[in-house]
């Protein structure tokens, strides 16, 4: 008994302690039921966005199918990849054409247990945890999944929109379990191959590369799959930062970030230590190229061909610069080549005669020769330079007038190649304006196709666009509205009138106009309509404008396609108002499509970036003449290659065509502007060459008309048409009759036993029609 009761306390007190470690116990489980039911609170709140306390999530439909800025594609008609649009240059490439050593290079270095974790990495979650409570920084915690979230969703920018994210340590807070919880939904909707390969499409690699496609192709001219292992080190180095570890600009330090990540894989297994000594040592051979809308086949066509594309794209909600579209296009890459070529072959000639033409003299001069005062110091004004000074030092004259005198540094056009100089703005300006320019476009006529487009000499330098953008009088190219509208008032080819002035009375103010030939003078002698236009008379094309009515040439322009504001003046046939390379090429085309105008066609259809067709276009056509009416003027224009004093004779004499060409050339007042226009049956043709100013030119014929200072170009790209005509397939064919006899006649050498220019002007007085004269030409 005594020894029961002495031992009774001491079992008594035994469940007291016991009971305190149950009650702790419970406290413990109490605080983790409420901190783990807290926290899944919440990860609720994150992903419902509560209250709108912590910013938006995507939803499942975005999660689906997250959308990363694609580049847009354009294509020419031959398959060749011309240029892209695009705000981040980003082409998606498939897991299979990425080379395994890119991939283990990556994981090694940025997610050695990728293939293991479910998008969040709890050992290196800890590790940062860990180091950041001893006041390290425990390295990096974000696996490849994480990493791909904040890029693919913008997680630290288009979700931190929440009510909380303006809170001082928050935002950080809330940022980082967005992305933990997007890592794990997309582990789930995606296998780690299509994560990788998102992963490597949309990382930014710098220099303008989005995705390894591009970023492989910036710095070294590959593919992905040709990249060696130094290389596709290299491009997973950059990716930690690519300002500071860019080969291009810090070659250093991108070399020894290349070959930690070579050690990082050797570490995990991925290459052994022979192949790290020999990878480490090799240098970093670069193709560096950063692509641009400067650069690529046919800029000035593409900035067209965008023009035409925003409003589709707006329409239908696409966007040009982000949807990875696919746009097929009308030029053929090899006539695009032809045709820059011949433009560059021409113009760097003429521009060497042009800065001999004006050695140690001002071009820019009136219409009597001599020079405009203050042109330069007028010209700056329209500058943006001088317009951002004027804002900033409004009312200093004198500030505005230091700066454009004040020498920079800068690199030149010259054709010889990129140069550095030091110039101030004034002096660019004068060095620029003594530039000659030219346009130039081909088109197939009997569908619309533009298959060539040539805006300007040099795209990074002027990117003034001479085919579309830019109008100019077009000379004598016009005159063919006149001959239509005269063979549809039955004139024939043969139709004969003599070579005498035409004067045109004054009218409301407007003196007399008596339009003078290209010599000056008149010869009497007789002409048949053929042989005026061959010639560009102008006396006897003055003389139809006058029967016709300038209304009837202007309607007849129009009818053709022509859509600039043209005067019904008495100047009209000799081409007074500007018009465009475009308009006048589409216009010449309905002679070669038997009377049928065809607009001008640039894309032929529209693909998303899975190849689905999205938009295709049709030529868009009117009928504006009759069959014969076209034909008759496809061969009054092939009087200029055929009938003796042809304006265009050299192309059957000295480019030796042997096919039928119908052409025109064109020259404005003080050969302020020279065109060509040459047809083939299916093949159109337009260019112009002058100054950026009207008042820029050659002061002589001999250099500055038409045939002299035009027409070169078209023979150079026609040359290489002929040559690669098996694989280009241009016709050489004549052009095609009238299924229908012709309604007149149109061999005109019966008259006169093939001598017509022999005659004298008296014996052809008497065959003319004297009602058809006027007392002042008699």
């Amino acid at each position: 008994m005594a020894y029961s009761a002495a031992r009774k306390p001491s079992g008594l007190r035994k469940p007291a302690r016991s009971g305190r470690f149950a009650a702790f116990i419970r406290t413990l489980w109490t605080l983790f039921g409420i901190g783990l039911l807290a926290f899944l609170f919440y990860i609720w709140a994150v992903s419902a966005n509560f209250l709108n306390l912590f910013g938006r999530m995507p939803n499942l439909k975005t999660l689906e199918n997250p959308k990363s800025e694609l580049a847009s594609e354009v294509y020419s008609s031959d398959n060749v990849l011309m240029g892209k649009y695009f705000r981040e240059n980003r082409t998606p490439v498939e897991y299979e054409d990425l080379p395994q050593h890119l991939v283990d290079a990556l994981i090694a270095t940025e997610d050695a247990r990728f293939e293991e974790h479910s998008g969040i990495d709890p050992k290196a979650t800890g590790r940062v945890a860990a180091g950041l409570l001893t006041g390290g920084s425990g390295g990096g915690g974000s696996t490849l999944t994480q990493q791909l979230a904040k890029v693919l969703f913008h997680t630290r920018e288009d979700l931190s929109d929440g009510g909380l994210n303006d809170v001082p340590g928050v935002r950080m807070l809330i940022t980082k379990t967005k992305e933990w919880i997007l890592a794990i939904r997309l582990e789930r909707s995606y296998t780690k191959r299509e994560i990788m390969r998102m992963y490597l499409n949309v990382t930014d690699y710098g220099s303008n590369a989005f995705g390894i496609s591009t970023a492989a192709k910036t710095f070294f001219g590959k593919k992905p799959k040709e990249l060696t292992r130094p290389e596709a080190a290299t491009l997973v180095g950059v990716l930690n930062a690519p300002s500071r570890f860019s080969p291009k600009f810090n070659p250093q330090r991108s070399k020894m970030r290349r070959n930690w990540v070579l050690r990082q894989m050797h570490k995990y297994g991925y290459m052994d230590a022979q192949a790290l000594q020999a990878d480490t040592v090799k240098p970093i051979v670069l193709r560096y190229n950063v692509e641009n809308q400067n650069e690529g086949i046919a800029p000035y066509f593409r900035v067209e061909v965008s023009k035409m594309l925003r409003d589709w794209a707006r329409e239908t909600d696409h966007d040009l610069y982000a949807d990875g579209l696919k746009i097929y296009t009308t030029i053929d890459s090899r006539m695009q080549k032809y045709a820059e070529t011949a433009i560059a072959d021409h113009m760097k000639l003429q521009q060497r005669w042009f800065d001999t033409h004006w050695k140690g003299q001002l071009p820019w001069r009136d219409e009597n020769g001599k020079v405009i005062p203050g042109f330069l110091n007028t010209a700056i004004k329209r500058t943006e330079r001088y317009k951002s000074l004027a804002i900033r030092y409004e009312g200093q004259p004198d500030s505005i007038k230091y700066y454009l005198n004040k020498k920079y540094k800068m690199k030149v056009f010259t054709w010889q190649g990129e140069k550095e100089v030091t110039m101030s703005p004034l002096d660019s300006l004068a060095y620029y304006k003594r530039f000659l320019h030219a346009g130039f476009m081909a088109m197939n006529p009997l569908n619309g196709q533009i298959k060539a487009w040539v805006g300007g000499t040099n795209y990074k330098y002027f990117k003034y666009d001479h085919v579309k953008q830019g109008k100019r009088q077009p000379g004598s190219t016009f005159k063919p509205f006149v001959y239509t509208a005269a063979i549809d008032q039955g004139y024939s080819p043969c139709y004969q009138r003599p070579d005498v002035a035409t004067t045109f009375p004054a009218v409301a103010g407007r003196p007399p106009y008596t339009p003078r030939n290209f010599e000056g003078s008149f010869s009497g002698r007789t002409f048949t309509m053929r042989q005026a236009l061959a010639r560009s008379m102008n006396s006897i094309t003055a003389w139809l404008v006058q029967k016709l009515g300038p209304e009837t040439v202007v309607a007849y322009a129009k009818r053709l396609g022509i859509t600039s504001p043209i005067e019904a003046v008495p100047a009209v046939g000799f081409g007074s108002s500007d018009v465009s390379i475009y308009e006048l090429t589409g216009a010449y085309g309905t002679f070669a499509n038997h009377g049928v105008w065809t607009a001008p066609m640039m894309v032929m259809r529209i693909e998303d970036k899975n190849g689905n067709v999205l938009r295709e276009f049709v030529p868009q056509t009117k009928e504006a003449l009759s069959e014969e009416t076209a034909y008759l003027m496809t061969y009054m224009m092939r009087g200029a290659v055929e009938e003796k004093g042809g304006t265009s004779i050299i192309l059957r004499g000295g480019f030796n065509f042997p096919y039928q060409i119908a052409a025109k050339t064109g020259t404005t007042s003080n050969y302020s502007d020279a065109w060509f226009m040459g047809l083939t049956p299916d093949l159109v043709c337009g260019m112009w060459v002058g100054g950026e100013d009207r008042s820029i030119h050659f002061r002589t014929g001999a250099y500055g008309q038409g045939s002299r200072l035009a027409l070169p170009i078209y023979g150079i790209f026609m040359k290489q048409v002929y040559k690669n005509n098996k694989e280009i397939g241009i016709s050489t064919k004549d052009f095609p009759i009238p299924q229908q006899p012709l309604s007149i006649e149109i061999d005109c050498s019966r008259y006169y036993g093939g001598q017509r220019d022999t005659i004298p002007y008296e014996q052809k007085l008497n065959q003319v029609d004297l009602g058809d004269l006027d007392d002042e030409d008699i």
